[in-house]
């Protein structure tokens, strides 16, 4: 039923009111007067750039039945305006207060200026208001606290200024206030910290001042389901609140880069969900409290930055989920505890600028999953553990004037000869002599010169043994060819194990080696996977490759495997990591051998880097396209699903190019192995729901996880961490789906959204394409290159060469 609408009375208002009240076969529903004029209004405004604002016609036929861009109704009456994306500039009219049934207000990641309407006070019925990512100024009007219905309000990143009214803490519903990066004055009103319905509280990035409110959690009997509190880079003075140990939900907590001072309350202790605690940057003193092994739930600890002393707490390996522990530049002391290394999780670890003592603790030698250490300036002493020293350079370990061995600069002295004192006498008639100094010295020197003596024996051995290698290669040169060190291979060539025994196969590669060559090569271990072992081989000549050990058990039969190993050999894409040599072992054993990726796997790219490194959009976009174009070979020129593609078997080179690692490996094992390999890619969030009955991959599934890594590289988030039980797409779309898009974005990404923006959100639709629950309505990759070239043109014309044939080596 159409809105009634009373005559206005005489004159030119008659007339519009006869034109709106009259129906329309074709309109269901005729916009009220009172609103039609507040749209109108709302429009005048407004700067359409974009033109998004033209089906808002001048006689106010279909604004209520879908004729009209982001207007929503309900009985004649507007209930949401949303427009975000959309370009507009310009101001938004006061007149939005006589919409008086509107619900939701969504006009962020626009260009609007001038203040935040105060008629807004006047909408009964408002529930949303997202006006974030613009350039609105002034004040929050305080007639925001008369809606007492409001559940969201998100002015983030936009220019505004002056205190925070507290009557915003009337609208006791509010379970979502962000009101970061902008110019906020004064203290934090403390009517806001007793909202028990406040669930993300973020005042990030602004100017207040004054002590952190110590009322949190205080008022009747609600249970406060506060799950993210960030008041980071403010001016915020005095100690931390202990009434904060009450919030029992709390899972993100940052006071970062303010002057809070005081000691750490040993309360917070009780905070059992507590994911993220970063208090750095601050005049923070005393001790690391004994109560922090209680916070199993603890992913990041960054205490860096402040005044903090004593030592370590020794409980501290309670805490078994830790990635990130970050302690530099406190006064720290003591021993640093061994138990520290039991952590076998923990990614980054930095204790620099302290004042420890003691030894590196050997424990941390087996931190597998270590990215990023340093423990510079302190004053250690004694030998770097050589994992360590393998792994890091010296930059981790300077300023320790009594710590050796993390570089050829730093050598170890030399142990001295060990000279026991000679036993007493048992009997008389042994007529043991004391031996003299002189006799010592001449004992030493024996057995010096029997140790000289014995090490040019094996001198001597390896050099013939050398000797016999080279002459065995220049032969196998001259038949062949271009066989030398440093000559790239043309064709798979097979030659003997060596001294070891076994057969090596060669395909084509920037240089060649022999199997004592790989065999006796310097080896780190990279990472484990249900394939094998993957190390970083240097070799003699200083080259260095990727090696894959194969589980023995897991692989196929040695005919089978030769075949399709030959196969994959010859497999050759700038997109797709090539396969360089093969080694089977006298008792089994099989090796691959691949190009070495210097900058290691995108996911410790994105996920294990400093908060110094940022990544920034163009990058995100290059390894997009460039998993894209891999696949795309894959699947058309080679017939191969790959099966198990996750971010972690995305290799890096130099300039940042992704080099897709792992395909065709399910040739090489036994079925039994690929299921298991199957179900590791569903614990790690990149299976396709489909594939727990299907059980084999297909291309589809494929696609589905490319897109599951487009999210990767959107949100910053991996897909392993389940955010409120759900996997990263089903989060990604409850949050698109509340009209909060905006904080699906990695944080670095929303700083320069004003310039992506477009860009952001045509990604994420693209990729919640790629992981939509229905295999068939997935794109093909081909179709998802295509949107990522449209998306990001100047890129894809950048990367021209990329997709250039590249010649095989069967071609030749």
């Amino acid at each position: 039923m159409p809105h009634e609408i009373e005559p206005l009375g005489m004159g030119p208002s008659a007339a519009f009111t006869s034109q709106i009240v009259l129906p329309q076969a074709w309109d269901e529903v005729i916009v009220t007067l009172a609103d039609y004029q507040a749209l109108r209004a709302i429009k005048q405004e407004l700067v359409d750039f974009e033109g998004v604002l033209r089906s808002w016609n001048d006689s106010g036929y279909g604004a209520c039945s879908g004729g009209w861009a982001g207007i929503k109704c309900v009985k004649g009456q507007v209930i949401a305006i949303q427009l975000p994306w959309k370009g507009l500039g310009g101001r938004i009219s006061e007149k939005i207060g006589q919409l008086q049934a509107l619900r939701k207000l969504s006009l962020h990641d626009n260009v609007l200026a001038g203040a935040v309407p105060w008629s807004l006070g006047f909408l009964p019925s408002l529930r949303g208001v997202y006006l974030f990512n613009n350039r609105l100024s002034g004040s929050i009007p305080p007639s925001i606290g008369n809606c007492r219905k409001l559940l969201a309000l998100d002015l983030s990143n936009n220019s505004l200024s002056g205190i925070i009214p507290s009557s915003v803490a009337n609208s006791t519903r509010l379970y979502r206030l962000n009101l970061s990066f902008n110019s906020f004055l004064g203290p934090i009103p403390g009517s806001l910290t007793r909202l028990p319905s406040l669930t993300i509280f973020d005042l990030q990035h602004n100017n207040l001042s004054g002590a952190i409110p110590d009322s949190w959690g205080t008022t009747g009997n609600y249970s406060y389901l506060l799950q993210v509190l960030t008041l980071d880079h403010n001016l915020l003075s005095g100690p931390i609140p202990s009434s904060l140990s009450k919030l029992g939900f709390l899972q993100k907590l940052s006071l970062c880069h303010n002057q809070v001072s005081g000691t750490i309350p040993s309360e917070l202790g009780r905070l059992f969900e507590l994911q993220n605690l970063d208090l750095s940057d601050n005049a923070i003193n005393g001790s690391i409290p004994a109560s922090f092994a209680n916070l199993s739930s603890l992913v990041s600890l960054n205490l860096e930055g402040n005044k903090l002393e004593n030592q370590i707490p020794d409980a501290i390996d309670r805490l078994q989920n830790l990635s990130v522990l970050n302690l530099k530049g406190n006064r720290l002391e003591g021993n640093i505890p061994p138990a520290i290394g039991n952590i076998s999780g923990i990614n980054i670890l930095d204790l620099s600028q302290n004042d420890f003592t003691g030894e590196i603790p050997v424990s941390f030698g087996l931190l597998a999953n270590l990215t990023a250490f340093n423990v510079s300036y302190n004053n250690l002493s004694g030998v770097v553990p050589s994992v360590l020293s393998k792994k890091f350079n010296a930059s981790s370990f300077v300023g320790n004037l009594q710590l050796c061995g993390y570089s050829t600069s730093t050598p170890c002295p030399s142990p001295h000869p060990l000279i026991l004192p000679p036993a007493p006498a048992e009997a008389p008639k042994h007529h043991h002599r004391k031996l003299s100094t002189k006799d010592i010295i001449l004992i030493a020197a024996g057995v010096l010169l029997a140790l000289l003596l014995l090490f040019c024996c094996i001198l001597i051995c390896c050099l013939m043994r050398k000797r016999s290698s080279s002459k065995g290669k220049n032969g196998k040169a001259d038949n062949a060819g271009k066989t030398q060190k440093g000559v790239p291979v043309s064709r798979a060539e097979e030659e003997a194990g060596g001294q070891m025994g076994g057969k090596l196969v060669h395909f084509d590669g920037p240089f060649i080696f022999t199997a004592d060559d790989l065999l006796c090569a310097t080896a780190e271990i990279m990472g484990k996977s249900t394939y094998g072992t993957a190390y970083k081989a240097t070799l003699e000549d200083g080259n260095q490759v990727a090696v894959k050990r194969l589980r023995e058990k897991t692989t196929k039969g040695q005919r089978e495997f030769e075949a399709e190993a030959a196969a994959l050999g010859k497999i050759r894409h700038p997109n797709l990591l090539a396969l360089r040599a093969y080694y089977l072992g006298p008792k089994g054993e099989k090796l691959l051998v691949f190009d070495y990726m210097p900058k290691g796997s995108l996911a410790s790219f994105l996920h294990a880097r400093g908060p110094e490194t940022t990544i920034d959009w163009p990058t995100r976009m290059k390894s997009a396209m460039g998993v894209a174009r891999g696949l795309i070979h894959l699947h058309s020129q080679e017939k191969m699903v790959h099966g198990n593609l996750t971010s972690s078997n995305i290799l890096l080179d130099e300039q940042n190019n992704p080099h897709i690692a792992d395909f065709g490996l399910s040739k090489l094992m036994t079925s039994a192995a690929n299921i298991n390999v199957v179900a590791t890619a569903g614990t790690l969030g990149y299976r396709a729901p489909e594939l727990s009955k299907l059980k084999d991959a297909n291309t589809k599934t494929d696609v589905y996880s490319l897109g599951v890594i487009i999210l990767e590289l959107l949100t910053g988030k991996s897909p392993g961490e389940a955010t409120n039980g759900m996997d990263l797409p089903q989060w990604v779309a409850s949050i698109v789906k509340e009209e909060w898009t905006n904080e699906v974005f990695d944080l670095e990404l929303i700083r320069d959204t004003p310039n992506i923006g477009d860009e952001l959100l045509n990604t994420l639709k693209l990729a919640l394409h790629c992981v939509d629950p229905s295999p068939a309505a997935r794109p093909e990759v081909q179709q998802i290159l295509q949107q990522l070239e449209e998306i990001k043109p100047d890129l894809a014309a950048s990367s021209s060469d990329d997709r250039a044939p590249v010649q095989s080596a069967s071609d030749e």
